[in-house]
């Protein structure tokens, strides 16, 4: 029943034992709080006496009472003990838990049926649904929905836990990657270094100090001064990142790359997209619909001396790289991968960088797919991958 909340303590440090753990169960199936305490059935009994049963030191009090807002954060009271587990007190104990028979039972539709049968349940439906297998609505293992399971449907509302939906029905605030995080070591500037390419641009401000030496023995021991202009960093860089949905849980190493990426290359053009690059993409991302930059502006705007680099766990539905309409938010008129092969060939020079673990990439759809789109370019955000990414890109 409450399995979840006991890791939840376990993982705050709390020295909570199975034990302790089935004598917090045992009270609940005697109803200590419940039906038959009408006038006590709120969370704050429960969390009396879930602490009293698994705290056995005044000293956790603190880690508990921590441990405890974080899983059951958002629940006020409880009105409702008739049933065996209440919703409240388990929101993602809730989610059914399926065997691997059943869930292969599942049937997952196809794109086409998968909309026109959402169309149909919104006709249909008139008020809110939990569990089941038809409606909308939550738990269970409905196509339509959230916090339940199915192996393809669209998610409406709520948060993904299952990376399988095809579509989100909400609007989602993304926010930008700091660029200004100090890293904490300078393996990844030094891997970005291999990009770099001088060029000698501009007016003579620097100290040629071999021509000097060479010069001045020339002229006899006169001395004769030669200056050359300034090395720059010549090296253009078009940064494109994935940002919000499964990239969350990557925030902190790309928001390293991205600070390394500013402070290593000097011409460095940035911009955003979600799972897979369409027909806009954006700079700032709390106003990613009102201020778009169009695709093809991106590739008539910038050279092909520009390296292209993509950031992204290529972790989506198959349908959001080929399918017209394909995409979580909006009903893109071109599939990404038409998008994805313009800008490989505008940009001859390409990579794709992956947060994601290598051990993951062979289970994934999506990931083959847009390895095979990519030519194979893709590598991980690795020291080593780092390094074998800026060798590629300096071929």
């Amino acid at each position: 029943m409450l399995i979840d909340f006991f890791y939840t303590l376990r993982a705050a440090k709390l020295p909570v034992s199975v034990k302790e753990f089935l004598t917090l169960l045992e009270a609940l199936q005697a109803d200590v709080v419940g039906p038959r305490q009408p006038d006590a059935c709120t969370i704050d009994d429960f969390y009396y006496l879930s602490r009293t049963a698994l705290v056995k030191d005044e000293k956790h009090f603190d880690k508990f009472d921590r441990a405890f807002a974080a899983y059951f954060k958002g629940v006020e009271m409880l009105t409702d003990f008739t049933k065996e587990i209440p919703a409240d007190w388990l929101r993602k104990v809730l989610e059914k838990e399926l065997t691997p028979e059943q869930k292969a039972a599942i049937e997952k539709m196809g794109w086409d049926e998968l909309m026109e049968t959402l169309k149909k349940r919104l006709e249909e439906q008139k008020g809110r649904h939990e569990g089941g297998s038809k409606w909308i609505g939550t738990g269970g293992t409905s196509p339509f929905g959230h916090g339940g399971y199915n192996p393809q449907g669209v998610r409406i509302g709520g948060k993904g836990g299952n990376k399988s939906a095809v579509k989100v029905w909400e609007k989602r605030a993304y926010r930008d990657y700091d660029d200004s995080q100090e890293l904490g070591t300078r393996n990844i500037k030094v891997a970005l270094r291999r990009l770099r390419k001088f060029a000698r641009t501009g007016s003579d401000l620097e100290l040629d100090l071999p021509d000097t030496i060479k010069s001045t023995a020339a002229n006899a021991g006169w001395l004769d001064i030669k200056m050359v202009p300034e090395r720059h960093n010549a090296v253009k860089v078009l940064l494109l990142m994935d940002v919000g949905g499964t990239m969350d849980e990557h925030i902190q190493r790309v928001e390293e790359l991205f600070s390394a990426t500013k402070a290593e290359l000097k011409h460095l053009e940035f911009y955003y997209f979600h799972n897979c690059v369409y027909d806009f993409v954006w700079k700032n991302n709390r106003r990613r619909f009102a201020e778009k930059f169009p695709t093809w502006d991106i590739i008539r705007k910038y050279n092909k001396d520009y390296k292209l680099i993509f950031v992204g766990d290529a972790t989506m539905s198959p349908y959001e790289i080929l399918q017209p309409g394909g995409s979580v938010e909006y009903n893109n008129e071109e599939p990404g991968a038409e998008w994805l092969q313009r800008l490989t060939h505008a940009f001859p020079k390409f990579v794709w960088i992956n947060p994601e673990p290598p051990g993951v990439w062979q289970y994934r759809q999506s990931i083959a797919i847009v390895q095979q789109l990519m030519g194979q370019r893709m590598f991980p955000l690795t020291l080593k991958g780092l390094e074998d990414a800026m060798r590629t890109l300096s071929k």
